[in-house]
This record gives C-alpha cells, structure tokens and sequence, in this order.
C-alpha cells in the first residue's frame, strides 16, 4: 500500500506530463518487448541451407538449388522467388526485379511496424520532461510572488520538484526508446543488404553461366 501510495504522490506532483510520460512509458516497453520476440521468433539475418542452395546455384544445379531453399527462412521466399523466375523464365528480368523489391519490401516493413511509434516517443518524451520542466518553474515562481518577502522553501518545493520529476521521467522514457529503435533499425538495415547480396548473386551466376552456353 504504502508503494502505491508513493506512485500516486508522485504522478500527483509530476502533474499531466508525468502521467503523460509513464503511459508513453508502457507503450514504448510494451513495442519493445513485442519487436524483440518477433526478432527471436523469425530470426531475419538467419541464412539456414541459403548458402548451401546457392553453392548448387552456382554449379549449375537449378532444380536442386531451388528445391533446396526454405521458404521458412526470412529471405527464403525472395531467394526462391528469384531463382524461380530466372530458372523458368515467367517473366522479363525488369518485371522479376520489381516483383523481388515488392516481396522484399514487404517483408522489411513487416519487421519495421511499430517502430516509428518508438522513434516518435524518444523524439517526444524529452520535449514532453521539457514542457514539465518550464511548468513546475512557473509554479515554483508564482509560489514566490505570492509569498512576498516572506518565502519558505517549502512553498517552492513541489514546483521544483515537478521541475526535476519531468526532466528525469523523461529522459528515462527516451534513452532507452531511441537505443531500442537505433539498434532495431539498423538490424533492419543488415537484413535489407543481405537480402540483397543473395539476390544479386542468383542474377550474377545465372547471367555468367547464361553467358558461357
């Protein structure tokens, strides 16, 4: 009880932009732990048997190389859809490219949701501890202009102390937001390059190897 009734003197102090800034606080924590078990569960930089049906790709071995590919596999369809494409000539290359950058880029946003959430409360939350900084000063000057001469510090206290409590919450809410989405886009960003080394070395061998017969 005595815990609860600490929270609530707290977010009673912190005023608006305190409660503000604990629910941006649960949103964030919330996208993170959900980003952090979809990138557990589908393992986006994990090649698998890639590398193994690329090598048979390389030699020459269409068939089996593609009915090597695990679609499982986070690249798995683009590489398949690559190989597919080229091996059964369905489609002119520049229409098969532009088919392999729809499969891809759907995929990529698949693993990009939410994150502009998180990014827009790391940008906020400090703006937001800003905002509560400037008000818990005016409260804390006005308490001053209606004691006169005869200030107590303890009449300043609770505007200084929203002052701080907003500054500190968030700041909190922030950091670890904008270290979350940093290190989440940027995994992103390897994946995207990876999926698109595999798909240039599918084009790559089948034009050599086009090109030798």
């Amino acid at each position: 009880m005595k815990a609860l009734q600490g929270i609530g003197d707290f977010l009673d102090i912190g005023g608006p932009v305190v409660w503000i800034l604990a629910a941006m606080s649960i949103i964030a924590l919330s996208i993170i732990l959900l980003k952090i078990w979809q990138f557990v569960t589908t393992k986006p930089e994990t090649l698998g048997n890639l590398d193994a049906a690329l090598s048979m790709w390389r030699k020459g071995d269409r068939q089996q190389a593609l009915d090597g590919v695990d679609r499982e596999l986070f690249a798995g369809e683009v590489v398949e859809v690559a190989m597919q494409g080229l091996t059964q000539n369905q489609m002119e290359e520049s229409v098969l490219r532009e088919e392999l950058d729809r499969v891809a880029s759907a995929k990529l946003n698949d693993l990009r949701t939410l994150l502009p959430a998180l990014d827009a409360i790391g940008t906020l939350a400090p703006l937001l501890g800003l905002l509560g900084t400037v008000l818990g000063m005016i409260d804390a000057f006005q308490a001053m202009e209606a004691a006169g001469t005869q200030v107590d510090p303890s009449v300043l206290s609770r505007g200084i102390w929203q002052a701080l409590i907003t500054t500190a919450l968030g700041l909190s809410v922030a950091i670890p937001s904008l270290i979350a989405f940093n290190w989440m886009d940027r995994k992103i960003q390897r994946v995207a390059t990876q999926m698109g080394d595999l798909v240039t070395q599918v084009f790559t061998h089948f034009q050599v190897d086009s090109g030798k017969k």
